[in-house]
């Protein structure tokens, strides 16, 4: 059975970092687009980067120039360096894998950024 499982969330102050993990099991292929979705209370989900299986990489706005998308091939899994968290990146973060037309997520970890 595939599975996705994040960690790395937690409670930050304002300016700090955490890196989220995703690692990918089951009979996923390793070889596919990996990336992490971001949802607030009372927002839509939104993209927060990607990573294709060669290493193409794409940041949403919000977060360009201050996290860090990478992976792992050989474990299926996929990381997110945050630095510089601000208030407004609290969110329960997603991580998927797959393309769109077939994604299997995460359970989501919950990223808190006081002020």
């Amino acid at each position: 059975q595939e599975r996705l499982v994040e960690s790395g969330g937690g409670l930050v102050p304002a300016g700090g970092s955490l890196r989220l993990s995703c690692a990918a099991s089951g009979s996923i292929s390793r070889f596919n687009p990996m990336g992490w979705y971001r949802q607030a209370p009372g927002k839509e989900r939104e993209l927060v980067a990607a990573i294709s299986s060669d290493g193409r990489l794409t940041y949403g706005n919000a977060v360009r120039g201050r996290f860090t998308i990478s992976r792992d091939n050989a474990r299926a899994a996929a990381y997110l360096q945050m630095n510089t968290l601000k208030p407004e990146d609290t969110a329960v973060y997603y991580c998927y894998i797959g393309p769109t037309s077939a994604r299997n997520w995460g359970q989501g970890t919950q990223v808190t950024v006081s002020s």
